[in-house]
Order: C-alpha cells, then structure tokens, then sequence
C-alpha cells in the first residue's frame, strides 16, 4: 500500500519539560509500530510551548532533544514526516481561522484549560484559553484520520471535529441545500452515516478521531498513584523519564507508592500496584492476569525490582542514542529542513483551500 493510499496519522510532543515513561508508553511506544500501517505525521509542539515563558537557549535545546528522542524510540525519517511545528507558518494561520469560528464557551469548558489556569490566578495567558484552537489546527491541516492520545486529551479532538463541522457546513456550497447534499452523500457512497460525519466533495477538513491505547493510555504518578503522571510534578521522584540514569529509575521504581497489604491483585483498590503492572503489560504485551499470576507468593519488592529492571533495559538504549543524535547537530539540522518541506506542501494546501473558501485573496 502506498502513502497515498493509507490512513493519515498524526501525533506530537510538546517540548515543554523532559519526557515521561507516560509519554513513551501511552504515545511514543505505539507511533514506531503504526508507521508501518499508516502516513504518519510526528511534530515538536514548539508554538504550544509558549504558553509558558522560558529561557530561549534552554527551550532550543528541549526542542532539539525531543527531536532526538522522537529518532532514537525507532521513528525513521525516511518513513515519517518530523519536524517543528514553527516551521510551518500554516498551523498559525489557521489557528487564527478557527479562533475565529470558535466560541468562548466550548473553550472555557475544556478540562485542560480549567486545571492549568487555576494556578495563573488572575492573570490567565490568553494562549493557554486558545491553545486547543490551534491544536486543532494541527490536526486538521493534514486532512488527519487518527490522532493518537490519552485519555485526558480526547475533549481536544472532540472539539477538533466539532471545528471541523462547523467550517464544512458554513463554507462547502454542497451542504447548502438537502438536494446538493444528498447527492453529494450519494456520490460519496455513505448515504446512512450522520450526514455532518461523511467527507464530501467541497468539505475543507476531514473528521479526526482519537486513537486511545488499550494498555497504557495513563500512566499514574510513582508518588501518588491515583494522579496521572505528569511532567511538571514537583515531586522529582513521581516520574521517570526517558533520559533518567540506570540508577535513578531504580531508586525512582523501587521508592514507589504501592498499598496496604502484601497480596499482588492488580485490582482498582490497589493502583499503585496496578500502576507498576500496567507499566510492564506496555513492556512485555503480556495480559494482567499473567502477570498477577506470575507474582503469586511474592511480595511488594518482586514487583517493584522486576518493574525497575524492565524499564532500565528499555530505557538506556534510547537515551544513549538519543545523547548521540544531540551531539550530531548536522544530521537533526537535516531532518528538520526535509521535515519542515514535507509538511509545509500538505499544510499549505489544506490552508489554500480554506483561504479560496474564506474569500481570501492569495
């Protein structure tokens, strides 16, 4: 099967902090594997970054790291689209389209926004407000069929699609009136669907979804297993992270909050326990139920040992890997420019379009 002829996937990272085992297990782990089957997009969220002020060298050198970290957990440049999303002038442009075809109550009551902004107190950045609008334009630039999340994210699709909708039905001549539809539905083949569902001709965007993992999707803190694992913890010891050292994820795994008791279930009642068992299901694609087997007997500390080495062995050759890509400055500078070209093609055309049914002069 040829690129053109398979789905679009698409799926980033934001450079805000170092990556988790939550982002390797519930996104990256997954994307190698789905670049055999699909056309896959991956990005550095880089203009989503800003809704946070850091230092300029220090947000380079994230952004080049987890350009790196994208290589070294097996995605081929060759294979895949990689690149920054700063790149590519299109994914603004058409954040500011739909900013202004979104409304100020289906984005004040996005989850994400009501959590992050409570620690801003009064003076809530207005990018944090508008950040799912252009994560939407993301998506939708690249006609996108599958956006690989977690579960927390799911709502920014959900509103990626309900943009979507909105700017087909406002803007495609073929949706006009029921006759034009009908046999526009007809030419498209999907006369049962939900008419606002199905692609036809004349539509700008095509109907993301999410693609949640069944293992894994949420990785929970080491420290505080009923939250998820998070970048920005102030708990250094609640998450590993792919560039942490042997010993530190040893230390980090083995100081991890389990449960009263001693007896490994892996039920709802003992999530710290569950977490750490869910983490090796990602690892080994083993069921719970064989590995709640496998520790019958033993103790807490079986657990936490066998879950350390399995993240050690996993970890140390993509972080040795990723320190080489870094050090090679010529060969990231390479797969940036070639990235940036690939995607600015598809973006552009996406955005043209929208462009010629806004009727803006180009």
């Amino acid at each position: 099967m040829t690129s053109s002829q398979k789905q679009i996937m698409l799926s980033a990272l934001t450079p805000s902090n170092r990556i988790t085992i939550g982002n390797y297990i519930g996104a990256i782990k997954n994307w190698e594997k789905m670049s055999r089957d699909y056309d896959c997009l991956f990005f550095v969220v880089d203009l989503h970054a800003l809704t946070e002020r850091r230092d300029p060298t220090h947000q380079q050198e994230l952004s080049r790291r987890a350009l790196a970290s994208y290589i070294a957990c097996g995605l081929d440049p060759q294979n895949v689209t990689i690149f920054f999303q700063s790149h590519v002038p299109a994914h603004a442009e058409l954040s500011w389209i739909l900013t202004c075809h979104s409304y100020m109550g289906e984005l004040s009551r996005m989850t994400q926004f009501k959590d992050k902004s409570q620690k801003h107190g009064e003076s809530i950045p207005a990018g944090l407000f508008s950040y799912p609008v252009l994560m939407a334009a993301d998506i939708l630039l690249y006609q996108t069929d599958l956006v690989p999340v977690g579960i927390d994210q799911k709502q920014h699709i959900e509103l990626a699609r309900d943009l979507a909708i909105r700017m087909n039905g406002l803007y495609n001549p073929n949706r006009a009136s029921k006759s034009k539809l009908d046999a526009a539905l007809k030419q498209a083949g999907d006369t049962k669907s939900d008419p606002q569902t199905v692609k036809i001709a004349g539509d700008l965007f095509k109907l993301p979804d999410a693609w949640i993992p069944e293992v894994g999707a949420k990785i929970m803190s080491l420290q505080d297993p009923t939250k998820k694992m998070s970048k920005s913890d102030p708990d250094p010891k609640a998450a590993v992270y792919i560039d942490d050292s042997d010993k530190e994820i040893e230390k980090k795994v083995k100081s991890a909050v389990t449960d009263s008791g001693s007896e490994i279930r892996g039920t709802a009642d003992q999530p710290g326990v569950l977490n750490l068992l869910t983490i090796q299901q990602s690892l080994t694609g083993k069921s719970l139920d064989e590995l709640v087997q496998s520790y019958a007997g033993k103790m807490y500390g079986h657990l936490k040992a066998e879950t350390a080495d399995m993240l050690v062995e996993k970890i140390r050759p993509i972080r040795e890997e990723t320190e080489r890509l870094v050090r090679d400055g010529i060969y990231l500078q390479q797969v940036m420019q070639q990235g940036a070209e690939k995607a600015r093609a598809r973006a552009d055309a996406t955005l043209n379009q929208v462009k010629d049914a806004l009727g803006l002069i180009r």
